[in-house]
């Protein structure tokens, strides 16, 4: 059975100043951003749309803001009220670990709309250009998770080849949850959106494939991690990270609805 390496979470200590792990997977989700995004602007139907490197980086700088108070506010509101209420000081302490996805994807939102109005640019045009960059950067977060020793799944059977004890939680075999999160919410997820995205789509639908297949994923692979806690719904036991997907769904299946008709309307209008 595999045991949690437990690694130190700092990479490097210079004197009295310590850099972690999980800032670096940070540092390498922006970076990756930066290349993923330059090659999308390569693309024909993205460069025809005018897109430039100074876009790029005011936008890293915008949604750089957006992930990280999003992040940290989501994490504090949506899954650990009570206690940040009796540990205010921590909300600060980001280098510990702990960003909501959902609370960055509200940040990266209200991020892009300030942008958007700065650059006179529809907003949903800066959505469908970004949505393909999204996926990586939360592998790698997922992986500062996992080095962190965060996240623990749900209780495995022991026969599974890659059940892992974390030493910090129990003795008890347990899924890697936030490995399986890196590879299907990120990983695969980025694959599909970015061959989606490769070919021009009706305003939105990048925008609508990322919501839904995101939503979709983290519904799923959120069965393999323990809940933060859980609710009932429908007469059904979901977790909070569950609960908080079912909203991505339906907005992915409301753009993709209104970017086709569209689509389909302009298509049939009269010349």
């Amino acid at each position: 059975m595999l045991i949690h390496p437990m690694p130190d979470p700092i990479a490097i200590s210079l004197g009295p100043l310590a850099i972690r792990w999980y800032g670096l997977m940070y540092l390498a989700a922006f970076a990756q951003f930066i290349a993923l995004g330059r090659l999308r602007m390569r693309q024909p139907h993205v460069a025809a749309a005018g897109w430039k490197k100074q876009d790029l980086d005011d936008m890293l700088f915008y949604g750089v803001l957006g992930v990280v108070l999003g992040g940290r506010l989501g994490e504090v509101l949506f899954y650990h009220p009570a206690y940040y209420l009796s540990h205010p000081l921590e909300i600060f302490a980001v280098w510990k670990g702990g960003m909501s996805f959902h609370g960055g994807f509200l940040g990266v939102l209200a991020a892009m709309w300030f942008w958007s109005r700065k650059a006179r640019r529809p907003l949903m045009d800066v959505m469908d250009f970004i949505a393909p960059m999204v996926p990586l950067g939360y592998a790698f977060g997922r992986l500062g998770n996992f080095i962190n020793a965060e996240l623990p799944g749900r209780v495995a059977d022991a026969t599974l080849p890659w059940a892992m004890i974390w030493p910090n939680v129990d003795n008890l075999p347990r899924h890697p949850s936030p490995l399986y999160q890196a590879a299907v919410d990120g990983v695969l997820l980025f694959i599909v959106l970015w061959l989606f995205a490769r070919k021009p789509r009706p305003a939105m639908a990048v925008s609508g494939m990322f919501s839904l297949l995101y939503g979709c994923a983290r519904f799923f692979t959120e069965y393999f991690r323990t809940p933060d806690y859980e609710v009932v719904f429908a007469g059904l036991t979901i977790s909070a990270g569950q609960m908080l997907s079912l909203p991505m769904i339906a907005l992915g299946i409301a753009l993709l609805v209104l970017a086709y008709r569209g689509a389909g309307k302009a298509a049939s209008a009269p010349p």
